[in-house]
């Protein structure tokens, strides 16, 4: 509800208020015999005081009322704080031609690179250009058959946390547009073979090149639940023996 505001008069305006009401009593008293130009003198002060403290109120009463309008908007929302969190990166499965095999949780397609020792990555500058790695900058959770514990996370020269499972570092196609693509599976490109990943962690050597993403059907995370599952604590990630960005 809108609510009309009045200044609150200054020390000088008062003082003219009142004087020019006490000049207007004068006046009049003036014009009266003594003893009632004593009275309209006594009745006329009384009333330039009741006008002044009345203008005194009424600017204190309008002042709060400004302040505690204009001090709501600067009160800030929960919601608004909590945007700046870090999101999940989820590890799921899909499957093609009788395999289950992971994707990340937007359904592309994951894959290891049979050149990379465990827990360790050599696909830096080029091939990580051609082949990037799957990141992390928050928690990472597995989903469909994916298994939790087998999930962790490696850290890179450039100081980014790339998503390994069962010890192999994971890395997405350059030439994958989007989910349900594998165009990468069986590659060879920078001297050695690219796969695809069972949820035991095993090479995917059939000839897969699309697939539905979320076709998995299947809902374990490791311990018998369905559903996602959280990966270890990011105390528990690796640090990368050699490779990385360059």
């Amino acid at each position: 509800m809108s609510r009309r505001m009045t200044a609150r008069p200054g020390t000088r305006e008062r003082r003219r208020l009142a004087g020019g009401a006490g000049a207007r009593v004068r006046a009049l008293a003036d014009g009266l015999p003594p003893v009632d130009r004593i009275g309209a003198i006594a009745v006329g002060a009384a009333a330039v005081a009741i006008m002044v403290a009345a203008c005194s109120s009424g600017g204190s009463t309008s002042s709060s009322g400004a302040s505690s309008a204009t001090g709501a908007p600067a009160a800030s929302s929960p919601a608004a704080a909590s945007t700046g969190s870090s999101s999940a990166t989820e590890i799921t499965t899909a499957s093609a031609s009788g395999m289950t095999f992971l994707t990340n949780g937007s359904g592309r397609a994951v894959y290891l690179w049979v050149k990379d020792t465990s827990d360790a990555s050599q696909c830096s500058g080029a091939c990580a250009g051609a082949w990037p790695p799957v990141t992390a900058t928050g928690s990472v959770t597995a989903g469909g058959s994916a298994v939790a514990s087998d999930l962790g996370t490696i850290t890179r020269s450039d100081g980014t946390k790339q998503v390994t499972y069962d010890g192999h570092p994971l890395y997405y196609f350059a030439g994958d547009s989007g989910s349900g693509q594998a165009n990468g599976q069986g590659s060879d490109s920078f001297g050695a073979k690219w796969w695809l990943v069972t949820p035991a962690g095993a090479d995917v050597t059939a000839a897969v090149t699309s697939f539905t993403a979320g076709s998995s059907g299947s809902g374990s995370s490791g311990s018998g639940s369905s559903g996602s599952s959280t990966a270890p604590s990011p105390s528990a990630t690796k640090s990368a023996a050699g490779g990385g960005w360059s």
